[in-house]
């Protein structure tokens, strides 16, 4: 199978799109050649059997048009160079060339796990042999092409390693945004201090500009609650430096709404973590008990007051439970049950 696959970004230093480098790498590893399509191309590692092709976002903004125009251009010219193609979260690429790859007799695979949808994610699914999603509760499960999907994390980078976490340290890695719910987070650890709970906390991720207002607002709150010495704020950090971050900690939240699957919550729990997440869909996987009530502050704060305060037994059978939950997530897995999909379509 040789693929085109589209996504926004193929650069190891970008703090919150460098993950999908590894996703790329993967999907080569199980495919004779990948045709790798970006919007902004920094350092990589690539294996042999990967082109790259820049939009050109790197050399500085270009108009909508431009980018347009470059893209199916890309498109035309390298129709001879692949089978199937796989375009990453951006139903934008979809939109524009899925006429054209119709035309072509390309079949076309979009990845999309979000909540929220339009007229125009409908328009753009009809454009698609498929749709692969992981949540149950993703605006794209409803289609009857769609196929659930493994997460697709990194086991080989995340691991369990011996190392002294902090103790009773919590951790919310994230992009500061709203949608990330980080202000849930900070109103919970305000009702762990009234309640004398003992602990220290971690929030690691920068804001987007659209959002530094936001952020401004979490941190002038959580000094309101007088966190200073429990909560600590830090930047993002690269995707090959996120390990270390879980690694320190005890106990990792995640506040994102259902409807996304959150990677992160799976390296998380690769990397030793504890878990505690909003995700209903974490609950159909047999979580409940590390599962709060959505947007609930009182039960986020019981919930990590419980993980905080549990034996080392408890947290050891958490641990086992994880890891299997993990195995059945990897990324080779992924990679090679996305390839497998687009193999038995091309066969029918």
């Amino acid at each position: 199978m040789r693929l085109l696959v589209i996504t926004q970004a193929l650069d190891l230093d970008d703090p919150v799109l460098s993950v999908y480098h590894d996703w790329v790498a993967a999907l080569a590893s199980v495919s004779q050649s990948v045709e790798a399509v970006c919007l902004k191309e920094g350092r990589r590692a690539l294996p042999e059997n990967v082109t790259v092709h820049s939009l050109g976002k790197e050399t500085g903004p270009k108009s909508r048009l431009g980018y347009a125009w470059k893209f199916l251009a890309l498109v035309w010219n390298r129709r001879s160079q692949y089978d199937a193609v796989f375009v990453h979260m951006n139903q934008e690429y979809v939109l524009l060339a899925g006429p054209l790859w119709r035309l072509l007799g390309k079949k076309v695979y979009l990845w999309r796990n979000h909540y929220a949808g339009s007229l125009l994610t409908d328009l753009a699914v009809f454009w698609c042999t498929a749709v692969f999603c992981t949540s149950k509760r993703s605006y794209t499960a409803k289609y009857a092409k769609t196929v659930r999907m493994p997460v697709g994390v990194n086991t080989d980078r995340f691991v369990q390693e011996a190392g002294e976490r902090v103790p009773r340290s919590l951790l919310l890695f994230s992009r500061i945004a709203p949608s990330k719910h980080v202000d849930l987070f900070v109103e919970a650890l305000g009702l762990l201090k009234e309640r004398g709970v003992v602990f220290v906390a971690s929030i690691v991720g920068s804001a987007p500009p659209e959002f530094e207002a936001y952020a401004a607002e979490v941190k002038e709150r959580s000094s309101e609650l007088g966190l200073s010495e429990q909560l600590r704020f830090l930047p993002g950090v690269l995707n090959e430096d996120a390990p270390l971050v879980y690694r320190l900690h005890e106990i990792y939240v995640n506040c994102s709404p259902s409807g996304m699957l959150d990677k992160m919550i799976f390296e998380a729990a690769a990397s030793g973590c504890l878990l505690l997440t909003e995700s209903e869909d974490m609950q159909s996987f047999g979580f409940e008990d590390v599962t709060y009530d959505a947007g609930d502050v009182e039960s986020l704060a019981n919930h990590m007051e419980h993980l905080l305060n549990c034996t080392d037994e408890e947290r050891a059978a958490l641990r086992v439970r994880f890891e299997a939950l993990v195995k059945a997530h990897s990324l080779t897995g992924l990679a090679r049950t996305i390839v497998a999909h687009m193999e038995s379509a091309g066969s029918r």
